[in-house]
């Protein structure tokens, strides 16, 4: 399913997203997160509660293969995507509450994803299963390159907005060669994968959407705020999960459990696009709203 050339550029590109976000960061940027603890909070809990849950749902209701179900549980247990950020800001939504959530679940990732992917994947054949030491190892040297971001943005400012510019510039040409280079080459994979398999990838993010927005606002966060946990929520880490497939299981099995981590990452990109217009729709009647509550007392 994917060429070791694209495997390869698949880790460099994990390895330049961690270092690019972790250039995005100052400590002072923890201090100022605490200036929406409600928000960071709810979204932590959208993320490790709610997403694993909808997936685990999702693969006993759409009758998943013992494979498709393991990658399926994986993207729902997946820390935030910097893909969030991207769409936070077209959105008009709070960029920095965004980068905030994205950091904090993929610093908690390192603890929250073996112990979630150990409890969902239960019953499941061992030969599909993937070892929670085998994921927090990975997780915890993605972790090396973002504390280095941080610590090259703390000793020079200039250096670390340079690194973080690059970071999201290369990223994304990594992404755009992987998405040219493997649709072409696999559109009969495309052709025959079954139905249940689409309505997976597309609704875990539809869904994660939904109740990430609805969740927020049950507890009271704005609409702003709940329009930023709700894009948080929908937007896996799917070049994540991708990766620790290939880095744990080899041949037929490697390829069953991969074809989740990689149609999700392909179709959110789709998802993330309609809710982004749609969120961004309803800010600006917000603000037409406010600018129109000036007027009328004038």
């Amino acid at each position: 399913m994917l060429s070791p050339l694209e495997e390869t550029l698949l880790s460099l590109m994990m390895v330049i997203i961690m270092f690019g976000m972790g250039s995005s960061l100052t400590f002072k940027d923890f201090r100022l997160a605490m200036r929406h603890p409600q928000a960071v909070g709810v979204g932590f809990a959208s993320q490790y509660m709610l997403m694993p849950l909808i997936a685990f749902l999702l693969s006993r209701v759409l009758n998943l293969t013992p494979e498709q179900t393991v990658g399926l549980i994986l993207v729902g247990c997946m820390p935030g995507g910097t893909t969030s950020n991207i769409f936070a800001y077209f959105s008009k939504s709070l960029l920095s509450l965004s980068i905030m959530m994205t950091i904090c679940s993929t610093l908690a990732g390192f603890i929250m994803v073996p112990l979630l992917m150990e409890f969902y994947t239960q019953g499941i054949d061992d030969a599909f299963r993937i070892p929670p030491d085998q994921i927090a190892r990975l997780l915890f040297v993605l972790l090396i390159p973002t504390l280095i971001g941080m610590w090259l943005r703390r000793k020079n400012s200039n250096v670390g907005a340079v690194i973080e510019l690059m970071g999201g510039v290369l990223g994304a040409i990594v992404i755009l060669f992987l998405v040219v280079t493997w649709v072409p080459r696999n559109w009969r994979l495309l052709v025959e994968t079954g139905w249940e398999v689409y309505a997976a990838v597309i609704l875990i993010g539809l869904i994660g959407f939904a109740f990430g927005y609805l969740f927020s606002r049950a507890l009271r966060l704005n609409p702003q705020k709940a329009r930023t946990v709700s894009l948080e929520t929908g937007i896996q880490n799917g070049p994540l999960a991708a990766l620790i497939v290939i880095m744990t299981f080899a041949d037929e099995t490697q390829q069953l459990i991969l074809l989740i981590p990689v149609m999700y990452s392909l179709f959110i990109v789709i998802n993330s696009t309609i809710a982004t217009l749609f969120y961004r729709r309803m800010t600006r009647r917000e603000e037409l709203a406010r600018d129109q509550a000036k007027v009328e007392p004038a």
